[in-house]
């Protein structure tokens, strides 16, 4: 959520950035400035009127000692209706914050000046690309073929016991998951984050501190008699650990990260781009989480980004890292960088992690402060990434690495899935 300083201060810079998202709601800044100018008059009024009463409660008392009470009590008159005048003015107040509030969380997060202009993602820009693309035998198949054939995921059981886009994982198919999970959260833990396991509920406060309420209530799934939401990503939770704290300078950079299911009510019409692994409703992923100081968080996303390319290199599987254009990015992200591998049988790239900056947008919404040495305040910067989501991994490991007797597995996961190919 942007703060009503920056689009006061800094309104033209704010809504040329925002253009970048192809928001154009000018009339609702104004609405917010609007309401923040009455909201500063009221506050000024108010406080003028707690002076006066302060001062008032002093000449009672002096009056009384001197032994003016008629004096005195004028002036208890005259504080009784300052009182009264306070409460509506504090109504007001009230009023007008919640008000202002409202229409903030409309506004989608500032990008960062180097996003790209856009309006879909056919207008990302391409900034690095890594890897071979595999020679696949001629009786090559994409993963749902193999699927079925070594017996890997089961979509029927998984359709009977829940529905649609919820598998179940079998034999060396729910190993090879396992094995993936292990290797993720070693390679981040060797990189100095620290685990955390965390549920897997959420409440509104939290899916609100990191963006997805208002914005993506659609694409939740919800508890509805208490009031819950299953997380769609473990950014939520984990973010959320340090909504309503200050954090000392000396402890950033926070580093987190955790493994979790992750549940979304995405739909999309058959075919090929959401067929098997492509796109599912539950599925597993490592995440990981950063706060960093606001002087250094874009230092913080490359190295959050060459990480998560580290992973991919070390599994030998070809990709590409996007930046997302405006009209591609997230509500709450400032620069979002997409991974996609390339799975090869199908013959087309599949999204596996994307690397976000959120500036203070999280922050804002979460209170989440960071006390620096100088003693000043001042709000944090979150970050996050994929690292990484396991559906589409295994989509392009299996169609890749497939040969005329079996699938390869990469020698980084040998020693975690206890087998070398899958025959």
């Amino acid at each position: 959520m942007l703060t009503v300083p920056y689009l006061r201060d800094q309104k033209e810079e704010a809504l040329e950035r925002l253009s970048i998202k192809n928001f154009s709601n000018t009339t609702l800044v104004d609405e917010i400035l609007r309401f923040d100018e009455e909201r500063r008059q009221f506050q000024q009024e108010n406080d003028e009127t707690l002076a006066e009463m302060n001062t008032i409660a002093k000449e009672v008392g002096i009056l009384y000692k001197s032994g003016k009470t008629e004096e005195a009590n004028v002036l208890k008159v005259r504080n009784t209706e300052l009182k009264e005048k306070t409460r509506i003015l504090g109504d007001r107040l009230t009023e007008l914050k919640e008000l202002i509030q409202s229409k903030l969380v409309e506004i989608p997060n500032a990008p960062h000046p180097s996003v790209p202009r856009g309006r879909t993602a056919a207008d990302n820009e391409i900034v690095a690309t890594s890897g071979s693309m595999p020679n696949l035998p001629a009786s090559a198949v994409p993963h749902w073929d193999l699927i079925s054939r070594f017996d890997l995921v089961d979509f029927d059981l998984g359709n009977k016991v829940t529905g649609a886009g919820f598998p179940f994982y079998k034999g060396k198919g729910a190993r090879l998951q396992r094995a993936l999970i292990n290797f993720f959260l070693d390679e981040a833990i060797a990189a100095g984050y620290l685990e955390v396991q965390p549920p897997l509920l959420v409440n509104e406060a939290s899916a609100y501190g990191t963006g997805q309420l208002p914005d993506k209530e659609a694409q939740m799934y919800t508890v509805g008699l208490d009031n819950l939401y299953l997380i769609p990503t473990a950014e939520v939770p984990v973010t959320n650990i340090y909504r309503d704290v200050i954090i000392q300078e000396h402890e950033l950079p926070v580093k987190n990260v955790a493994y979790s299911n992750c549940f979304r009510r995405e739909a999309g019409s058959w075919g090929k781009h959401v067929r098997g692994l492509n796109r599912l409703h539950q599925f597993d992923k490592v995440e990981i989480v950063q706060l960093s100081h606001p002087s250094n968080s874009y230092e913080t996303l490359e190295l959050m980004r060459a990480h998560v390319a580290g992973l991919l290199d070390k599994l030998e599987l070809p990709y590409r890292v996007l930046k997302l254009c405006g009209g591609d990015m997230s509500f709450a992200s400032a620069l979002t960088y997409d991974f996609e591998v390339f799975s090869a049988a199908q013959e087309m790239w599949l999204e596996v992690s994307s690397v976000s900056n959120f500036e203070s947008f999280q922050a804002n919404r979460m209170k989440l402060r960071i006390k620096e040495k100088t003693g000043q305040i001042q709000l944090a910067h979150t970050l996050n990434g994929s690292a990484l989501a396991l559906p589409r991994i295994v989509a392009a490991l299996l169609e890749n690495n497939q040969t005329e007797d079996g699938i390869l597995i990469p020698k980084v996961l040998h020693s975690y899935t206890g087998f070398t190919k899958i025959e």
